[in-house]
């Protein structure tokens, strides 16, 4: 109940904030964040693309909004959002690591692997950012890379699931089924989901 109070206690600052100024870009934003989170996309969208209209430096509305898009598949509009967030702070990690994973959805690996590097550079403890860029490498098939950058993952976060799938699938191509097995069970204890087919070709040697 405190909770529902405190959110109701927030979107009223917010409107009242609105009231006496129209152009309230940080208000907007806000209202923007929580209508985001409540799956009211459209109406969220609406109120981002205005805070940038009236703000200066709203970088991080580009990146939700980027994040709006990539539920509605639209890729290039993610792409968009999240180049135009770097270009206002070139220092903002969370759009370059945003960038990378888009790439790799588009399939523009070195591209992926660049602005990986870049958000790596900025904050090297961003362990969705390592796998990421491991994923990369696999893309290009630089198998000893990707488990070089997944190890590197697991330093930071030894109990990150992905970085145990994603090494499980680099040692299976690479034909070290003990490594692979080893990893794909930690990545299952951890509570990962397991893509069916990859689960299936394991099968034999889970069991042993």
């Amino acid at each position: 109940m405190e909770n529902a109070n405190g959110s109701q206690t927030f979107v009223e600052k917010q409107v009242n904030m609105l009231q006496s100024n129209p152009g309230c870009a940080t208000a907007k934003y806000n209202l923007g964040v929580l209508l985001m989170e409540q799956g009211r996309f459209d109406e969220a969208k609406t109120l981002f693309e205005e805070a940038i209209a009236d703000g200066t430096r709203m970088f991080e509305a580009y990146v939700n909004l980027g994040y709006i898009y990539f539920k509605q598949g639209d890729l290039e509009k993610v792409e968009e959002c999240n180049r135009r967030a770097v270009q206002i702070e070139p220092r903002y990690t969370r759009g370059y690591a945003n960038l990378g994973f888009v790439y790799l959805q588009m399939g523009k690996t070195d591209e992926a692997i660049d602005v990986l590097n870049k958000a790596i550079e900025l904050n090297p403890r961003m362990v969705q950012a390592w796998c990421n860029l491991a994923n990369a490498y696999l893309q290009k098939g630089e198998v000893d890379r990707a488990i070089e950058t997944n190890q590197k993952a697991l330093e930071i976060a030894p109990e990150f699931s992905l970085a145990h799938h994603n090494l499980a699938y680099a040692y299976y191509l690479k034909g070290d089924m003990d490594r692979a097995t080893g990893h794909l069970q930690r990545a299952i204890e951890l509570g990962f989901e397991v893509h069916p087919d990859f689960l299936k070709e394991m099968e034999p040697y889970l069991k042993k």
